[in-house]
């Protein structure tokens, strides 16, 4: 479905509370939009495509009902993404650089692997060379008005930089040495991606903790709203009560999702009777696994 931009424009202006807006925000989003949207040169390092399969399902809880394929195509200039775009090959790469010359936010997905002289990623060829992730981060992030990291590897190296790390997974602040706003999960949840571009086509810098993510999504633990917090400790899977004894990471995990939930607000991960794994911290998955314990 593509609603026109007026269309989209009523949608922002119902959507204060996703998007964390207020009425001039939401003048200067608007402004924004209309004069064309911006540039977002999208990377995929080392990554499932996880978050892209997210992002690409989300669906907007208000009407006019939209999708993240009509905010992408008709809203915003998605100059480059591997996964969405239509062009290939040279006509990619040229796209790229005609981007890259003007405005742009860069959106990265995946850890950027470091070891080989980063050759054990590639994402384009130009010129008859072979340009690495590592590379093709450190320069694009040089000039763009903001950098996002899109998920946990890309955020901390989630894991593909889990042990033994064998292609040396850099985060994409450890890669670049550039500021990053950081928008963890495994994947990271759609709205999350939605709300941070918004804030900063309204010209807000959201605030960061220390590990860079927006406080406004990340700043309470899972545990805190999980409606099984009160329970009595669950013996097994597949019954009611707290799971933190079956290795739910809740209380060492920063994330909205118990309120905001995933697919269209449907449920969660622990709604669905599975642990919280602490998808949004540094370590993950390392640093909390065994990611189950089960009760013999």
């Amino acid at each position: 479905m593509s609603i026109s931009r007026r269309d989209f424009m009523k949608y922002c202006l119902s959507s204060a509370a996703l998007l964390g807006l207020d009425s001039t925000g939401l003048g200067t989003l608007a402004k924004a939009l209309a004069a064309g949207g911006p540039n977002v040169i999208w990377l995929s390092g080392a990554s499932c495509s996880g978050c892209t399969v997210s992002l690409a399902n989300r669906i907007a809880p208000a009407d006019p009902v939209t999708d993240i394929a009509d905010l992408l195509v008709n809203h915003i200039n998605l100059a480059y993404h591997t996964t969405l775009m239509g062009a290939a090959g040279d006509l990619a790469v040229s796209n790229l650089k005609t981007a890259a010359a003007g405005s742009y936010i860069l959106a990265v997905e995946g850890g950027i692997p470091g070891a080989f002289g980063g050759h054990a990623c590639m994402l384009w060829t130009e010129d008859g060379k072979e340009v690495t992730a590592l590379e093709a981060v450190k320069t694009l992030a040089a000039r763009a008005t903001a950098v996002l990291g899109i998920g946990t590897c890309a955020s901390f190296g989630g894991i593909p930089g889990g042990r033994p790390n064998p292609t040396g997974i850099l985060s994409v602040k450890a890669a670049t040495g550039k500021s990053v706003i950081s928008i963890p999960g495994c994947p990271t949840h759609p709205d999350w991606v939605v709300w941070t571009i918004a804030q900063l086509l309204a010209g807000r810098t959201p605030a960061l903790d220390s590990y860079g993510r927006p406080t406004a999504l990340f700043s309470r633990k899972v545990h805190d709203a999980c409606p099984r917090k009160e329970m009595d400790e669950a013996k097994t899977f597949g019954t009611m009560g707290c799971l933190e004894e079956l290795g739910c990471k809740g209380q060492e995990t920063r994330a909205d999702c118990p309120t905001r939930r995933w697919n269209n607000a449907t449920n969660w991960c622990v709604g669905a009777g599975s642990n919280c794994l602490g998808c949004t911290e540094s370590g993950f998955p390392d640093r909390f696994s065994p990611l189950v314990r089960l009760k013999s």
